[in-house]
């Protein structure tokens, strides 16, 4: 009985020599590793030992890590949300740059102040060339320079795009790791064995995951950890690693596809919320284009102000010819819906009016030098101007353009008068005698109402993708233009309108007063649109429906590189419209003065003139002068700058105190490690003491036996 409550003794006393040890062992882990970053301290776990109802000692059932599950998400979660808004900030300070700085004379925003002062100048003495060509100049600095900032920022995009791939490339070799050590973690726990030297380095792997972008994690029973999407997409777990892609194209946002292993519906649309992705996310498919687009209207409604300054001047003597833009329509629907009335004029080389013809849109009639008016319609238009003008000049209109020419050494001039069509005049519309030009349609407003012909062949079709604000895919419709039996514009839009084949479940098309086709989305999805495929054209070698309303990224990102000074211009400065034609002039007296400056005044008065500006980047539609405007846009782009390194600031201050209060209860704090020490020392101590003792009263008993 005595023999075997000794060797009880003993047993109990071995077991409490060997939880010391792995005691030990664990603190003098902790000790050496107190200065390892992403360490987590460890502890052994003990159970007592009972055998028939009675203790017997001590078992050490396995070494665990210290953690805390709640501190633990939330320091992944400031982790991620400072990387988002750390790269938004740093590209977005990238973009400010671009257009300099804002105290210095060669400010991007200040230039169109540079164009006015030119102008005012030149006059003063509208004959001298040097005057006019520095006005010419600062014209093409202003549109140069907006190129250049356009093209940078679509670098700027470019470089968000790789910074995308590269990181979902190092997500994928994150979660694959990550898996890894999951099976390693769950063989070390089924054979007792010290897992936690795998869990530390697994934490590291996912706070460097969640700098990426944000998951989910939780703990499997078997050890290790399950990572999921935001919306519950596994990413690691019991069937291993999923493999993530970005998915994108020229012309749809960008979104993240996860392709979870064994899977047989191929890649599906992830959401991510937070981490670096995120930010790049929203520069790529939001503020960059956002920027783009703001530029190209900011540039677009410039031109148009000083455009509509030199349609209604001339230069002195009027040049032989006037071409105008090409404006993406037939003349019929290009004529129609004009009002008031515009006079066109025929003069010799001395500015003396030879010929007019006034053209009454209201009325419907044209009449030649004061003469009782013809009538005229939209369809007839070209062959009645021709009729009117005679042998003195002639009409014609070519891939989208109107052209004017005059005959017999003698020069055409126009008066807007009182014409007007989505808020421009007869010259404006065509673009008769810009002082700025376009390489593609730019403004959008295309002076087309509902009751219109569309003019884009029946059947074709537009594929449009439909996506929520971070980009993932929602819906891909394909609109087919309606037959010709319903050819209007407002036809075309309930055509896209439609809840079946159309964009009515996610919002609406509408055609402005202007004739802009705009696409407002509706909550709770608020989806975007852009254009995956176009096959429409209007009439032979016209412009696509994108093209021509700028739907989608693709053409309101670029149409701030489209503009540049009249090339005519360009090579003739002595064309400038320094002058206005006065048709009150007395006859046989030059109704365009040769020191005439005031059209170089009005194009001088340009920037200061009301205009629509239509909702782009951060601005809905506001009317405004263009200095105005100018001053929102450079605002906005610097609050936005300031707002991101604010939030970046905030988001890295939060990281910073949940890391602390994780490290607080996580790391190794080497005055409790001493602690731990000196006793698991002594109760090593104390149980080899008894063992000592258990030996030697059993040597005693021994001795004594008979």
């Amino acid at each position: 009985m005595a023999i075997g409550s000794l060797s009880s003794a003993l047993s109990a006393a071995t077991s409490g020599l060997q939880a010391a040890q792995a005691a030990l062992s664990a603190v003098s882990d902790n000790i050496a590793n107190v200065n390892t970053p992403g360490y987590t301290r460890k502890t052994v776990v003990q159970q007592e030992q009972v055998v028939a109802g009675a203790g017997a000692g001590v078992n050490v059932t396995g070494v665990q890590r210290v953690t805390n599950q709640y501190l633990q998400a939330a320091s992944l979660t400031a982790g991620a949300d400072s990387s988002r808004y750390s790269v938004y900030s740093s590209f977005l300070d990238s973009a400010q740059a671009l257009f300099g700085d804002p105290s210095a004379s060669d400010y991007f925003f200040n230039l169109p102040n540079q164009i006015s002062a030119n102008f005012a100048s030149a006059a003063n003495d509208p004959s001298s060339s040097l005057l006019g060509g520095q006005a010419l100049n600062s014209v093409s600095n202003f549109l140069s320079d907006a190129n250049r900032i356009n093209t940078q920022i679509g670098a700027l995009g470019s470089t968000a795009t790789s910074q995308i791939n590269n990181d979902v490339t190092q997500v994928n070799s994150l979660l694959t790791q990550i898996d890894s050590l999951n099976t390693d973690i769950a063989r070390a726990k089924v054979s007792g064995g010290d897992s936690t030297g795998s869990e530390n380095i697994q934490s590291q792997l996912l706070n460097q995951l969640s700098a990426l972008m944000n998951v989910q994690i939780s703990a499997r029973s078997q050890g290790g950890v399950t990572v999921r999407s935001t919306e519950g997409v596994q990413l690691v777990g019991d069937g291993g690693a999923s493999t993530l892609g970005y998915s994108a194209t020229a012309t749809t946002p960008g979104y993240i596809t996860a392709t979870t292993p064994g899977a047989s519906s191929g890649p599906q649309a992830i959401t991510v919320s937070s981490g670096e992705i995120r930010g790049l996310l929203d520069l790529k498919n939001v503020k960059l284009p956002g920027i783009s687009d703001q530029l190209g209207e900011f540039v677009s409604r410039a031109a148009q102000a000083l455009n509509a300054a030199s349609n209604a001047s001339t230069a002195s003597p009027p040049p032989a010819s006037l071409t105008g833009r090409n404006t993406g329509l037939d003349l019929p629907t290009a004529v129609s819906g004009f009002s008031g009335q515009s006079t066109v004029a025929i003069t010799n080389s001395a500015g003396v009016v030879q010929k007019t013809v006034a053209i009454d849109f209201t009325a419907g009639t044209m009449s030649v030098n004061g003469a009782p008016g013809v009538a005229f319609t939209p369809a007839n238009f070209l062959a009645q101007l021709n009729t009117a003008l005679g042998a003195s000049g002639s009409a014609s209109f070519t891939n989208g353009a109107l052209t004017l020419a005059a005959t017999g050494g003698n020069g055409v001039a126009i008066d807007e008068g009182t014409s007007q069509k989505a808020g421009q005049g007869f010259s404006q519309f065509f673009g008769m005698n810009d002082l700025i030009t376009s390489t593609g349609l730019s403004t959008y407003d295309t002076g087309l109402s509902a009751g219109d012909p569309n003019g884009f062949a029946p059947g074709s079709t537009i594929t449009l993708q439909l996506s929520t604000p971070d980009g993932r895919p929602l819906q891909q419709v394909t609109v087919a233009v309606p037959p010709a039996g319903s050819p209007t514009m407002g036809d075309l839009v309930n055509a896209l309108n439609n809840n079946a084949n159309g964009v009515g479940l996610y919002g609406a098309f509408t055609l402005d007063a202007q004739g802009g086709l705009t696409f407002t989305g509706t909550p709770p999805q608020n989806a975007q649109i852009s254009v995956a495929q176009d096959s429409t054209q209007r009439g032979a070698g016209g412009p696509s429906m994108s093209q021509l309303f700028g739907l989608g990224v693709g053409p309101r990102s670029t149409r701030a590189d489209s503009y540049q000074v009249n090339p005519t211009l360009s090579a003739t400065p002595t064309l400038l419209p320094m002058g206005k034609l006065n048709l009150a002039a007395p006859a046989g007296q030059s109704a365009i003065a040769p020191g005439d400056g005031s059209g170089a005044l009005a194009l001088s008065q340009a920037t200061q003139a009301t205009t629509l500006f239509k909702a782009a980047g951060d601005l809905g539609n506001v009317s405004m002068t263009l200095d105005s405007y100018a001053a929102q846009f450079g605002g906005s782009i610097g609050r936005d700058a300031a707002t991101a390194a604010s939030q970046s600031a905030s988001a890295t201050a939060v990281q910073t105190q949940a890391d602390a209060k994780r490290a607080s209860v996580e790391g190794v704090n080497i005055d409790e490690e001493l602690i731990h020490l000196t006793t698991y020392q002594q109760a090593y101590s104390a149980n080899a003491r008894m063992i000592q003792a258990t030996k030697d009263l059993f040597t005693t008993l021994m001795s004594i036996l008979p």
